[in-house]
């Protein structure tokens, strides 16, 4: 199998990094996080996040055409919500993979396995870490 072959097209490559663009704003990265533990309608978010109303609905439109947040009209008012699994997924992996960083784990220099770094809790790896290791091993077998 050529690797060429297995790659991501043009279109789902731009609007992937197109998603990613839309998370490196500190402000909607914000308002995931606020979304990602409940619903809330515009002017909740801008009290919450310290925000005009009218900054709160342009991130919302913004995050609402990369489909990230949905709508839910309940008479006049517009709550808002993460827009499915794989959005809080997206968000949640996200959030973990930077949490992880002062604990995690490191590599020895023998082959690249992995060594356990104790974390606050006591825990011997970071959450996920065996997960880590297996999609490692599989793309290094894809690849090799």
């Amino acid at each position: 199998m050529q690797l060429r072959n297995v790659l991501i097209g043009d279109a789902d490559v731009a609007a992937l990094a197109e998603t990613f663009r839309m998370l490196g704003d500190a402000t909607r990265v914000r308002m995931l996080d606020a979304l990602a533990h409940a619903e809330l309608c515009v002017c909740d978010l801008a009290a919450l996040l310290g925000l005009s109303e009218s900054a709160v609905s342009h991130q919302l439109r913004l995050l609402r055409g990369l489909r990230l947040v949905r709508p839910r009209r309940a008479g006049r008012m517009v709550f808002y919500a993460l827009d499915d699994r794989h959005v809080t997924r997206l968000f949640r992996e996200g959030l973990g993979h930077v949490a992880e960083r002062p604990q995690r784990a490191l590599r020895d220099r023998d082959g690249g396995r992995m060594r356990a770094a104790t974390g606050p809790l006591g825990l011997s790896a970071a959450p996920g870490a065996d997960e880590d290791r297996d999609a490692d091993a599989a793309v290094r077998g894809k690849t090799e």
